[in-house]
């Protein structure tokens, strides 16, 4: 029977990992731990006078975790830094640092195995549980587990290589794992009841079984060599150092099995037992102590621990140490590698660890350990600074977790998605199309994952805006009027049955064609009755002529009854004026959406109403001058002197009619001659006058505007303005510049202005809005207009009478504007 495999009930706890501060860095000594002057070893207490004097202190025995529940079951010192493990019945597994047992990290292995043997090697440590193997790193972050049928009742395991591992249990069969690929390489058969102890000699690997058989297996092909029965009973622990192999265990006698107190010793030289050593406790666990070839750590049971020599001497040591237990078992024991430390495990979940110094050390040569990052500390802060940077106080967090004072309601939240941020204008303006994919090379503008938290409010306001028109629920504009996306076919509109999207006879023009954008505008003109019979009863004999474009454009939709119909000529002759496209009308190619997108159309489509007026109203005024002149009959030919003047004579100089692609567009009409239809219909007669404010001379002319601008007051208005000041203002404006005066002879300040000599029929008004300060104008008068609805409402009075002071009905119930209220 082997007592080491005997446990206790299951730790269930959770499968979370504890990583603790490096808080040798931070301790007080004066408060917490014991300085090295003042040391006192906890053994002092229980030791009779004639054992406080042994080489070996009792520094520190501390409750491991889970100690109320579960013992210690195996105790590791790492042979690579100077941490302790310790692995419990409850699965779980601790690391302790230094000889203070300062705790380091704490994880949970398995929920319902104990841990029966922990080995640590370069990467990490090894944790053997009955049916699984676990490798965690130091950190205590997993790196693999591994498990299978092969695996019962595991009980150690031995590294046989930096890459190989021997694992043995109470089965038939040794296990030889490799840490490369975590599998199983290998099966070899074991005796038949199994391996318990596993140890390592530089000739042999030693399997011991739990009947007291020994067998020692070559390292490289791992076959038996040589066995012994060790005890009549049970093997309880055995440990090999050098020529010798020791081991402890029970015996057979009168039907029971009774503790041999003495150490069965076996030389590895000459392959036989030799003298065996006597003892003063029942012995239980062994550990040879590699400093000392010769010398042995026994511990019973019942916490006696005693240190032997192989070698007999002329006065041996006789001290034994008892550990402060209680009614507890020791269950582990390990020394570590520089024989400086002791550490022995109980069933009542206590690790005590002895010392032969006061700053004992695990290795010789240990590499430093990782510890967490210590906590930074911060400033007080104010709770009246307004200024405070409140993400640099720390968030604690409680088990469970708690609400806080910030918390909302579920009620009153709302989860919203962060927009996606539009893309960069540089990649956009450096962009290649290949077929569909678009390559730019990085501005390199942000760094890689880096989003904004604010984005740009308008753009956002926009896309609610479209969301909010495309929903179900809420629609800004009408269905019938928003724009729809027609599915073209192959042949273009030829085969599409347009019934279904326009059922009234008026005819519509297609979207699709370069410089569409003035179709909403050819529309207002078409429906205008006078300028149409102008159009279409014009003829003339230019290529490219406007307004015989237009008129062949009003001919199709008069008999389209509700089909589209192409403006594909009036736009080619559109793109051939040489205004237009001084006046930057054409648009650049729809393949370019960068220069497509930075054009203003607000003011685009303003331009070009004021540019089809003036060049319909020229390409009338040329057709009636050439009739005029082909009317006229030319006198015959006379000669006479003094047609031809002389060379002496002053050259007179002729007057042409200015090239009209070199002089600027002006709406302006200044002579009576040149009046045809279209400045009869939207003229507006008005008088220039300028006046010197220094000589208070007079100049006035009279002209004709085709196009009236609006213009907007520069300065912010807080009081209600109606459309018709604005027009009015705009009609007839009133400035003060410096200009040339005649009878001065000199440029001095002079008042421009203009008064209205008539009204057209048709009134065309540009509103301008294409920048912010227009459009806050009438933002802000209708901010005023509905402050005032809402006052006139609240008001005792009631709803306004409609009509007002020209009421006549005796008792009305409506508000008037002379009446008082109370």
């Amino acid at each position: 029977m082997d007592l080491r495999s005997s446990r206790l009930h299951p730790y269930e706890t959770g499968d979370d990992i504890l990583l603790y501060d490096d808080v040798v860095s931070h301790f007080d000594e004066s408060q917490t731990y014991l300085s090295d002057e003042s040391f006192v070893p906890v053994n002092e207490h229980f030791v009779p006078p004639e054992y406080i004097d042994g080489e070996f202190q009792e520094r520190r025995t501390i409750l491991a975790d889970g100690a109320e529940q579960f013992g210690v079951t195996a105790v590791a010192f790492d042979n690579q830094e100077e941490l302790l493990w310790m692995g419990n019945q409850g699965g779980h597994v601790t690391s302790y640092y230094s000889a203070e047992l300062q705790k380091h990290t704490s994880f949970q292995v398995h929920a319902t195995e104990d841990i029966r043997c922990l080995h640590t090697f370069e990467n990490g440590v090894l944790a053997l549980m009955p049916s699984a193997l676990r490798c965690q790193m130091r950190r205590g972050i997993p790196i693999f587990t591994h498990s299978s049928e092969n695996m019962v009742q595991m009980q150690c395991l031995l590294q046989l290589s930096p890459q190989t591992l021997l694992l043995g249990g109470h089965t038939h069969k040794l296990i030889e794992f490799d840490l490369n690929t975590y599998q199983e390489v290998n099966l070899l058969d074991a005796s038949k009841n199994g391996c318990a102890i596993l140890r390592q000699h530089n000739r042999f690997v030693c399997c011991g079984d739990p009947s007291g058989n020994i067998e020692l297996r070559d390292p490289g092909s791992l076959r038996v060599e040589h066995s012994w029965d060790t005890h009549t009973g049970s093997l309880s622990d055995f440990d090999i150092h050098g020529n010798l192999l020791v081991t402890c265990g029970f015996s057979n006698r009168q039907g029971g099995l009774t503790v041999d107190r003495f150490l069965m010793v076996y030389d590895l030289r000459m392959m036989r037992a030799v003298s065996p050593i006597p003892l003063l406790l029942d012995p239980l666990l062994l550990r040879f102590m590699p400093s000392f070839s010769s010398r042995i750590a026994v511990a019973s049971s019942l916490g006696q621990l005693q240190l032997v020599d192989t070698v007999t001497l002329s006065e041996p040591d006789l001290t034994v140490y008892q550990v402060n237990t209680g009614n507890s078992l020791s269950l582990a024991l390990d020394v570590s590698t520089s024989c400086q430390a002791l550490a022995l495990g109980d069933s009542g979940g206590s690790i005590h660890l002895f010392t032969s110094q006061n700053n004992a050390i695990f290795n010789a040569f240990s590499r430093p350990t990782e510890f967490a990052d210590p906590i930074e500390p911060f400033d007080s802060i104010s709770i009246t600074d307004s200024l405070a940077i409140l993400s640099s106080v720390p968030l604690v967090y409680t088990s469970p977790p708690t609400t806080m004072l910030s918390d909302w309601p579920k009620k009153f939240l709302k989860n919203v998605c962060r927009p996606t941020p539009p893309i960069d204008p540089e990649i956009l303006r450096t962009m290649k199309m290949q077929g569909t994919i678009g390559y730019a090379p990085n501005p390199n503008t942000k760094l890689r994952n880096q989003v904004p938290y604010i984005m740009n409010s308008r753009s956002t306001a926009q896309e609610q805006r479209k969301n909010e028109e495309n929903s179900t629920t809420f629609a800004v504009i009408p269905k019938r009027y928003r724009k729809l996306d027609l599915k073209y076919s192959k042949s273009g509109l030829d085969d599409l049955d347009m019934d279904q999207y326009n059922k009234t006879p008026f005819s519509g023009l297609e979207a699709t064609l370069p410089n569409s954008y003035c179709n909403a505008m050819i529309q207002v003109l078409y429906f205008l009755e006078p300028l149409r019979h102008v159009v279409l009863s014009h003829l003339c004999h230019s290529e490219f002529c406007l307004c015989c474009e237009l008129a062949f454009l009003f001919r199709m939709l008069d008999v389209s009854r509700g089909q589209p119909c192409h403006a594909g000529n009036f736009l080619r002759a559109l793109r051939n004026a040489h205004e237009a496209s001084a006046l930057g009308l054409i648009l650049p190619d729809q393949n370019n959406p960068n220069l497509r997108k930075k054009t203003n159309l607000i003011s685009l489509i303003q331009n070009w109403n004021r540019f089809i007026l003036h060049q319909i109203h020229f390409e009338l005024l040329e057709e009636t001058k050439r009739r005029e002149k082909e009317n006229l009959k030319a006198p015959p030919f006379v000669y006479r002197d003094t047609d031809f003047p002389s060379i002496d004579l002053p050259r007179q100089k002729r007057k042409t009619r200015p090239d009209i692609s070199e002089t600027p567009v002006s709406s302006n009409i200044e002579s009576k001659d040149e009046e045809t239809e279209i400045s009869r219909m939207f003229g507006t007669k008005q008088i220039h006058v300028h006046r010197c404010l220094k000589c208070q001379r007079e100049v006035s002319k009279e002209s004709s505007l085709l196009v009236c601008n609006l213009i907007y007051p520069e300065n912010e208005v807080v009081r209600p303005v109606s459309f018709c000041e604005v027009l009015s203002q705009s009609l007839c404006p009133q400035q003060t510049t410096p200009a040339w005066c005649d009878q001065c002879e000199r440029f001095q300040p002079t008042e421009q202005s203009r008064r209205i000599k008539s009204l057209p029929a048709l009134l065309t008004v540009n509103c301008g809005m294409d920048n912010n300060q227009e459009k806050s104008f009438w933002q802000t008068q209708m901010d005023i207009l509905v402050k005032n609805a809402a006052e006139s409402s609240a008001s005792p009075g009631g709803k306004p009478c409609r009509y007002g002071t020209a009421c006549s009905r005796p008792g009305c119930r409506f508000k008037h504007p002379d009446q008082r209220t109370g």
